[in-house]
């Protein structure tokens, strides 16, 4: 096994497969210069010559995480500044995400105002993929968690943030619910560069689907806080479902059910469009109870609830979901990673999160036959040419 600081010039690898741009290919040669990968091709591509070097597994890149409350002890509403996003991302990195959007649930305005400028001041960092705000514009009767003190209208205060944090290039996606904010209003969040994603919602079909005719594009965390499908009324659920726009879905066993993770997969009308999502909490990397608007949050039993007994996040990793929806739900590996890198890559419109060519060592890892993550710096095996 060949280890070192990765500063090396001419040397290509040759993965079992990769998985790069939503698909699992076999027979690619990937090059490595100066601790980066700079060229993928077909393996006979590669110029007569060269050292090969053999990679057991699949290589990929590392995970894009949309929905991130916390990890290492860190909750992100407690700490939103750029110390708290570092924590976060160094928390999950450790189980394979390389890039995050540090999530904000329904709080003060005075919360939020440091979230952004915290967001302003990472925008360039390592690992950091945009703003998550949640709520505070969602329903009452949706909230879940989310404290009921701080649900509030769209007011000027929050859109006078986004833009703050538009104009500074920060990418931004907002979950809202669409019966509380006018097709209207979606419309214009989207013109500023929103991504408006529809959740803690008790709207109607209806409803919902004037709100992704306005630009809504996307769904926050299927089944969970939101109106349910029925024979008459298919809600928000069934609304997202038949809908050709991207849904997030957490799969840690608890918050969804494995067949009802199936289901939502066979059934969207448009492949690609489902993303995996975590919805964190400090407890990843961290201790097992944690503090949320003064109540005690703590692990039990696999399940994070608060003082209510109401789910409040999830102790999960993109790396758990991703061997859930193989081993349980029956998803193929490349659909599992493609919910996992792809989709939310896309939907970020940051493709380069899901390629291999142009990524840093550190950002690359290899899946082995037992859906085991490991850094590529550590799984490089013997010369084959």
């Amino acid at each position: 096994m060949l280890r070192g600081r990765w500063r090396m010039d001419n040397v290509w690898i040759v993965p079992d497969s990769v998985f790069d741009a939503g698909t699992l290919q076999q027979g690619r040669a990937l090059r490595l210069e100066e601790g980066r990968a700079t060229t993928i091709c077909d393996l006979a591509a590669v110029p007569q010559g060269q050292r090969l070097l053999a990679v057991a597994g699949v290589l990929t890149p590392g995970f894009v995480d949309l929905q991130i409350n916390g990890g290492g002890g860190v909750l992100f509403n407690q700490s939103p500044d750029p110390a708290g996003i570092a924590a976060i991302a160094a928390a999950h990195r450790r189980f394979g995400t390389v890039a995050l959007m540090p999530t904000l649930i329904t709080d003060a305005p005075t919360v939020l105002a440091h979230a952004a400028k915290a967001a302003i001041a990472a925008r360039a960092s390592r690992g950091f993929a945009g703003l998550h705000i949640e709520g505070p514009h969602i329903a009452l009767s949706r909230r879940g968690t989310h404290a009921a003190a701080f649900v509030r209208p769209l007011d000027d205060v929050t859109l006078e943030t986004l833009h703050d944090l538009r104009a500074a290039g920060v990418t931004v996606m907002m979950t809202l619910a669409p019966e509380i904010v006018t097709p209207d209003q979606i419309t214009a969040l989207t013109a500023m560069g929103i991504i408006v994603s529809l959740g803690h919602s008790d709207a109607t079909a209806e409803q919902a689907n004037a709100a992704f005719a306005a630009g809504a594009r996307s769904v926050t965390h299927l089944f969970n806080a939101m109106s349910q499908m029925q024979g008459r009324a298919p809600g928000l659920v069934g609304a997202a479902i038949n809908s050709d726009v991207y849904v997030g879905i957490i799969c840690d066993g608890v918050h969804v059910a494995d067949d009802m993770v199936a289901l939502a997969c066979r059934a969207r009308p448009v492949a690609g469009r489902m993303i995996l999502v975590s919805d964190a909490m400090p407890t990843v990397g961290g201790p097992d109870r944690f503090d949320l608007y003064g109540q005690e949050i703590r692990l039990q039993d696999a399940r994070l609830v608060n003082a209510e007994g109401n789910l409040a996040g999830a102790h999960c990793t993109m790396l758990s979901g991703v061997q859930r929806l193989v081993r349980q739900v029956g998803l193929s590996l490349e659909q599992a990673l493609h919910m996992a890198i792809t989709a939310p890559a896309t939907l970020l419109g940051a493709a380069h999160l899901g390629q291999v060519a142009g990524r840093s060592v550190d950002d690359l890892f290899v899946v082995d036959d037992a859906l085991a993550l490991h850094p590529l710096s550590g799984n490089i095996r013997r010369d084959i040419a």
